[in-house]
C-alpha cells in the first residue's frame, strides 16, 4: 500500500499539452489509493476532456465557479476544495498559471483553490525549452517555492516544438513517485524500524486442537498501518488471523504459537528502534503434545500446562535503545494490573483496556484504551474505532520516544 492510500489528492491542470498525460496521472493516483478529485483551467479543456478525467476519477471534474447547465446553478466552493485535499497537484503547470500563482492573480477556479489550500501543494512545470529557461519562469519557480510549494521539476526530451531540451513534464509514475518520496522524507519515524506483535497464538494439543484466545489482531494490525503511514519500516509478527494488510513498509511474519512469535520477537528487535507487542499471548501450552488426535474415551480429560515463555519480559530484560510497548487487557484491577505490569517488564508504555468497556477488547472495530507511561502518568482516551486508537497510540510513542 502506498503511502498516499486514503489520502485525498486534488490535481489541477493548466493549458498545455502535457494535459494529455494527466489521464494516466489520475490512474496512478487512484492505483495508489488515494480519493482523486480534478480542477481544470477553462482553456485546458481543449487538451484533455473533463468526461476522460470525471470517468477515471469518479468524481466530477470542475472548470468554473458555478454549473450553468445546472437550473440552480449550483455553487462550486473553492474553500471546500481547498479544505478536503491532503495535497494539491497542478500538473502540468504553464508559465501562464504559474506566474498567476507566483503574484497571487485569481482568475479562475484553479487559482481561487490554490489561494485557499491549506495543504502541500506540489507544482510540475510544462513549457518549451526557451519558455523554461526564460528569467520570469525562474523567478516564478523561485517565489513558489519561498512559498513553501513543492516543485516537480521538469525532465530533459523532445518537446512539443520539436526542440529537445528540459521543459518535459515529468512522467506521471514519476510524478506519483516524487511526491511518495517527499511525503515519507517528512514522516517523523523515516528511518526507523518498527516490531510489532499482533493476533493471538495457538498452543497445540494434538494435530487438531489447540488453545487460543478470541483476539483478531485487528488493533495490532491497526497499529501497523499507522506506523507504516508515519514513515516506518515496519516487521509485523502476526498469529493465526483473518487480518490482511497491503502496505509497501510492512513486512508480515506469520506464526502460530508463542514459541514461534518469541524466536521472531527476538529476531528482530535487537535492531528495531520501537517495539510494540499487541498480540495476545496465550500464558500456558500443553505440557505434552500428541502426536496423534486425542480420542474421546471418557468422561474427563485432564491436560498438563506449562507456562510459554514470557515474550514482552524476555525483551524488557535485554532492551537498550528501544521503546518497548506492551498491551495489558484486564478484567479486575485494571489500573493497578497495568502498572505492575509496566515496570516488572520494563516498559516505556503500556496500553491497557478493558473487557468490562462496552465496544472494547477483541473482535470489535471499536476500542477504548488508557495509556500508562514509564512515569505512571495516565492518558485516557474515549471508545474510537481502531484505527484512530492506533493513530493515538502512535501519537504518544512519536512524543516520548522524541522527547
Amino acid at each position: 500500500m502506498s503511502i498516499l492510500s486514503g489520502k485525498n489528492v486534488l490535481l489541477g491542470i493548466s493549458a498545455g499539452i502535457a494535459a494529455y498525460k494527466t489521464a494516466s496521472l489520475v490512474r496512478c493516483f487512484i492505483k495508489a489509493g488515494a480519493h482523486v478529485k480534478v480542477v481544470m483551467t477553462p482553456a485546458s479543456k481543449e487538451f484533455v476532456t473533463p468526461l476522460t478525467l470525471s470517468t477515471l476519477s469518479k468524481n466530477p471534474v470542475l472548470s468554473s465557479f458555478t454549473n450553468p447547465e445546472d437550473d440552480n446553478e449550483t455553487w462550486n466552493n473553492h474553500v471546500e476544495l481547498g479544505l478536503w485535499a491532503d495535497l494539491f497537484l497542478i500538473a502540468p503547470a504553464t508559465a501562464h498559471t504559474l506566474a498567476k500563482m507566483a503574484n497571487g492573480v485569481c482568475d479562475n477556479l484553479l487559482l481561487a483553490t490554490y489561494l485557499s489550500a491549506k495543504c502541500p501543494v506540489y507544482f510540475a512545470p510544462a513549457m518549451d525549452l526557451d519558455m523554461y529557461k526564460h528569467p520570469s519562469s525562474k523567478t516564478s519557480f523561485d517565489t513558489l517555492q519561498s512559498f513553501g510549494n513543492v516543485m516537480i521539476p521538469a525532465t530533459s526530451g523532445e518537446l512539443a516544438s520539436g526542440l529537445v531540451g528540459q521543459g518535459r513534464m515529468a512522467e506521471p509514475e514519476d510524478i506519483v513517485r516524487f511526491i511518495e518520496d517527499h511525503l515519507l522524507s517528512n514522516m517523523p519515524l523515516r528511518g526507523r524500524k518498527v516490531l510489532i506483535t499482533a493476533g493471538p497464538t495457538y498452543e497445540a494439543i494434538d494435530p487438531v486442537r489447540f488453545i487460543g484466545n478470541h483476539s483478531s489482531g485487528k488493533m495490532g494490525f491497526e497499529v501497523a498501518k499507522a506506523a507504516a503511514n508515519l514513515g516506518a519500516q515496519v516487521v509485523l509478527i502476526a498469529g493465526p488471523t483473518q487480518q490482511q494488510i497491503n502496505h509497501n513498509l510492512v513486512s508480515v511474519i506469520p506464526v502460530v504459537s508463542a514459541a514461534q512469535m518469541y524466536q521472531a520477537a527476538h529476531n528482530h528487535f535487537k535492531d528495531c528502534h520501537i517495539a510494540i507487542l499487541a498480540a495476545a499471548v496465550a500464558d500456558y501450552k500443553p505440557k505434552q503434545v500428541a502426536t496423534q488426535k486425542i480420542k474421546k474415551k471418557s468422561e474427563n480429560l485432564t491436560l498438563e500446562l506449562e507456562k510459554t515463555q514470557d515474550i514482552l519480559a524476555s525483551l524488557g530484560a535485554i532492551k537498550e535503545q528501544q521503546f518497548l510497548v506492551g498491551f495489558a487487557l484486564e478484567t479486575t484491577n485494571a489500573l493497578k494490573h497495568a502498572k505492575e505490569k509496566l515496570k516488572a517488564k520494563n516498559l516505556n508504555l503500556i496500553v491497557l483496556n478493558s473487557l468490562q468497556d462496552k465496544g472494547a477488547g477483541f473482535s470489535t472495530d471499536t476500542n477504548k484504551v488508557t495509556l500508562i507511561d514509564a512515569h505512571e502518568h495516565e492518558t485516557s482516551f474515549s471508545l474510537k474505532l481502531k484505527s484512530e486508537v492506533a493513530a493515538d497510540i502512535m501519537n504518544v510513542i512519536i512524543e516520548q520516544y522524541h522527547a
